[in-house]
């Protein structure tokens, strides 16, 4: 008994450190397209200031934000897969239809009896 649950306490701990392993990876990634980002537009603003163009071409020009939103993309789908277990609506949602539908067939078996 002791044995097991030994084993269990150890990869309940592997489980956790992975999970942190991926919340880290996720923060720095987060980090490095704020600062990543915010260098880009910034330099591409800049670019467009000084070929003449006014505070609102620079800014709302295509370029100034194209790496943020592909990236942004990118973030997104890690985000995702990082923070999985919290979005349980699906999994709940599926075993809720999945009963449903079971309580249905079994009622309408009674009534064929």
């Amino acid at each position: 008994m002791e044995l097991k649950e030994q084993y269990s306490e150890e990869e309940r701990y592997l489980r956790a450190q992975k999970k942190v392993k991926e919340l880290s990876g996720f923060y720095w990634h987060l980090f490095s397209y704020i600062i990543v980002n915010s260098f880009i537009s910034v330099s591409k603003m800049n670019e467009n200031f000084l070929n003449g163009e006014t505070f609102n071409e620079a800014f709302f020009d295509f370029g100034t934000f194209a790496v943020w939103f592909f990236w942004g993309i990118g973030l997104f789908f890690h985000g995702v897969h990082v923070f999985k277990d919290r979005f349980n609506f699906f999994n709940s949602w599926e075993e809720r239809k999945i009963k449903e539908l079971m309580e249905k067939e079994a009622s309408e078996f009674q009534k064929k009896k």
